[in-house]
């Protein structure tokens, strides 16, 4: 039982100029998975049986498809490479499998599907078309929040949503497994992808997601440029059910915007916040920042600006003995990481004022606010 490509390879005598049938791909819409090929008779076959393919017959695959001969239930011939073919039961089993790889050939040896009846006529004969268009616009979302491990910010919740695409990878795997015993005409994207597995998809993308963030040392909010990767996650994530029973695969995933819920929100303002003050340039950021809003409330202040520059000044030695506490803080990490290295090479450590942070060499007054040291 083989494949011989009609147009470009000579045929037998015995085969001649006249198919015995013409087997198409019927038009059907882009939700068709896997349709029964349509059988047209010659003039010369008056008694046509449904069940037998004639030596002879001619095999028609059209561009995204991919065609089987399932004897008795079982592949005995397959290719995905588009084109016209003359069916030779007397030849050797042929399997054109195109861009798909030769890993189609195990799946062939795996459900035993190479056989030949010992030279007889199989009773129940039928040609399949299985589509291999990539499936775009699937869209998923989290109906709850979800928890992922966030390289920043420990584990966080979020919601999210996108979309993403498949397409079959291996059709016998999934010819094997849908139909099965009780074969059908017509099997929809629907009907196999149902909501089990968009389910079973959207439970582990965030799982995927996770992993991405693991791998790549990014944080959630970056997530929308690594697409590719979470696909690749993903089928690793899915290869026993997805691929290993349907033969899918995920193609890309588009994410959309990903929100984390209200209590991981402050969580991570509060972690924000902490690496702010414990950087010493932040802090100078921020109060160069707030000094810059407090010159422009002064200035619009209804009591007059002299009164707004009154606080203004007051909450000013305010922030800089806040600064000063911080500054004299880092200062005593940094002393405590130079092994005995103090200023000047004398043994003396440097103080600081309390008030503004200015240093003082053990003065008893600041000689930037004057205040009072000892």
């Amino acid at each position: 039982m083989g494949l011989i490509k009609a147009l470009t390879s000579s045929t037998s005598s015995t085969l001649g100029d006249q198919f015995k049938e013409f087997i198409t791909c019927p038009n059907v819409d882009k939700n068709v998975l896997i349709v029964r090929g349509s059988v047209q008779h010659g003039e010369g076959n008056k008694n046509p049986s449904d069940g037998v393919i004639t030596n002879g017959s001619k095999i028609v695959i059209p561009q995204g498809w991919a065609m089987m001969l399932v004897d008795n239930g079982k592949v005995v011939e397959f290719s995905s490479e588009p084109g016209d073919y003359v069916y030779d039961s007397s030849s050797e089993p042929s399997i054109f499998y195109g861009g798909l790889g030769k890993g189609i050939i195990d799946s062939i040896k795996t459900l035993g599907s190479r056989i030949t009846y010992g030279g007889q006529t199989a009773k129940d004969q039928r040609v399949y078309y299985v589509n291999l268009l990539t499936v775009m616009g699937n869209k998923f979302g989290s109906a709850q929040p979800k928890k992922i491990t966030d390289e920043k910010y420990g584990i966080i919740e979020i919601t999210f949503f996108g979309e993403y695409a498949y397409r079959v990878e291996d059709p016998v795997a999934l010819v094997g497994n849908v139909l099965g015993a009780n074969a059908k005409d017509v099997v929809t994207f629907d009907e196999v992808m149902g909501s089990q597995l968009k389910m079973e998809f959207v439970e582990q993308i965030s799982k995927a997601i996770s992993e991405v963030m693991r791998d790549k040392k990014v944080s959630f909010g970056d997530m929308q440029s690594y697409g590719s990767e979470i696909s690749d996650k993903m089928n690793e994530i899915l290869s026993s059910s997805w691929k290993a029973k349907y033969g899918l695969i995920v193609t890309d995933v588009a994410m959309g915007d990903i929100n984390v819920t209200e209590d991981s929100m402050e969580r991570i303002n509060r972690i924000d916040d902490a690496t702010i003050f414990s950087d010493a340039k932040l802090q100078s950021g921020l109060m160069a920042t707030a000094s810059a809003e407090a010159l422009k409330d002064a200035a619009n202040n209804d009591n007059g600006a002299m009164l707004g520059f009154a606080g203004m000044n007051m909450a000013g030695t305010a922030g800089a003995g806040l600064m000063g506490v911080v500054n004299q803080n880092n200062q005593a990490q940094n002393n405590s990481t130079t092994s005995g290295v103090t200023e000047g090479g004398n043994g003396q450590v440097p103080n600081f004022c309390p008030n503004c942070g200015t240093k003082t060499n053990g003065a008893n007054f600041c000689s930037n606010c004057g205040a009072k040291l000892k």
